[in-house]
């Protein structure tokens, strides 16, 4: 890869020998430090989507209305858009694994709040968004200091496989944790909430047990706007950042069909309740098949081309889900669209923490975190109104359309991640 502008860019002091992924795709957890943190992960993505799918329940069943619900979604994104300078800087002038502990206890805490909500009786939602906020607000801070610590804690070479099972640890709890979700709820929902407490809780204490890991800090800079923006500075420098993360931005912007799966279920392929449970996890089972795939055959070569490559491919599956009729095959389309989001996610987050100098990791992560989470709440605004406007068929597969227009026209904008070879910085 080449650099746009040498002289701004001292991390590449930093960046040794290319990376040799080891072919053991399960190598990385013998890592003790690396299992426990995956752990971790999963645990509280299991609980946050337990949470989600009793809060739903909640929320409409006290309103009766379908637009609050889109209000859970927002009340836990905004703080990540509202903090983005702030999130990043704590994740790289203070310790990223006692951040990750003090947000499982603040997560916990929270949901010990929907418990005593609940007994209380609920009334009105606007409660539950406050409280959603103040998990909103943890996830915004969990996020870079997380994405950052694994790059302190695994060896550059295992880092490709790292990152991979990384992502797994959230596309197996999002196929998961909406059924346990369900049917914990389904006995009581302080049986759900109990559940929570316990995971964020469990979260915690997994984080502590990590041994603490060398981190360059960037305590030493004196805290101003400037240093606050070095992420947005850093990622503006470095086209090939900035083209994979837009890329990703609105790619998945335009072309996610995630909050339209409850039309298609019930109008398009008339397959009820269970229908939908198995399109919402189509997409993660997809995902966690080519996870599998790529620990064992990770990308070395031609990563930018294969980037954009798959995100068309994203692109032509969410036309083929559009205009399916046949639950067959619809949930297939929603499994490729998966696999193929998979690779976009492990390209960009390969590059981004193998390009990004410890010291502004944070910061960088931290500005990732806010895109990510703006294309999906985003995104699910879009598929609705465009829905309401053209009907569901023609939004998402003028989506998926125009999500392969993305990816030719950032393939001809970002040259330089057009002709990235590897994911180290090197040709």
């Amino acid at each position: 890869m080449t650099i746009e502008d040498p002289q701004s860019a001292p991390a590449q002091a930093e960046q040794p020998s290319p990376v040799m992924p080891t072919e053991d795709r399960f190598a990385v957890f013998r890592n003790r430090s690396f299992l426990l943190y995956w752990l971790a992960r999963f645990f509280g993505a299991f609980a946050a989507q337990i949470v989600a799918v009793s809060v739903g329940w909640q929320v409409y069943s006290v309103t009766g209305d379908p637009v609050y619900l889109g209000f859970i979604g927002l009340s836990q994104f905004l703080p990540s858009l509202l903090l983005v300078l702030v999130t990043g800087t704590v994740a790289d002038r203070y310790s990223r694994r006692m951040i990750m502990a003090v947000v499982g206890v603040v997560e916990g805490l929270a949901v010990v709040a929907l418990l005593a909500l609940t007994w209380h009786g609920i009334t009105s939602p606007l409660p539950i968004f406050a409280i959603l906020a103040v998990i909103g607000t943890g996830r915004a801070f969990f996020g870079p200091a997380s994405t950052s610590l694994v790059v302190n804690i695994v060896p550059r070479e295992d880092l490709p496989g790292a990152i991979a099972w990384n992502s797994s640890s959230w596309q197996i709890a999002s196929i998961l944790g909406p059924v346990a979700g369900g049917l914990l709820y389904g006995l009581s929902a302080y049986v759900a909430y109990g559940t929570a407490v316990i995971l964020f809780f469990a979260c915690t204490a997994l984080v502590l047990a990590i041994p603490a890991p060398e981190q360059h800090s960037a305590a030493k800079e004196p805290a101003s706007m400037e240093t606050m923006v070095a992420g947005f500075r850093f990622i503006w420098r470095e086209k090939i950042v900035l083209g994979a993360i837009s890329l990703d931005l609105f790619a998945v912007l335009l072309g996610g069909a995630v909050a339209l799966m409850p039309v298609y279920a019930s109008d398009v392929l008339a397959v009820g309740p269970w229908g939908l449970g198995l399109l919402r996890a189509a997409p993660g089972i997809g995902a966690i098949l080519m996870v599998i795939w790529l620990t064992r055959h990770p990308v070395k070569n031609n990563a930018g081309l294969i980037m954009f490559a798959f995100v068309a491919l994203f692109g032509a599956f969410t036309v083929l889900f559009g205009l399916s009729t046949m639950p067959w095959l619809s949930i297939l389309a929603l499994a490729l669209m998966g696999a193929s989001d998979m690779i976009s996610v492990y390209v960009r987050e390969t590059l981004l923490q193998l390009w990004t100098p410890d010291d502004v990791r944070g910061r960088v992560n931290a500005v990732n975190s806010m895109f990510v989470g703006a294309s999906n709440e985003l995104g699910e605004f879009r598929a609705g109104m465009m829905a309401s406007w053209i009907g569901a068929v023609h939004a998402v597969t003028l989506g998926g359309v125009a999500t392969v227009g993305v990816a030719a026209l950032w393939a001809w904008m970002f040259p330089q991640l057009r002709k990235a070879k590897s994911l180290d910085g090197v040709h």
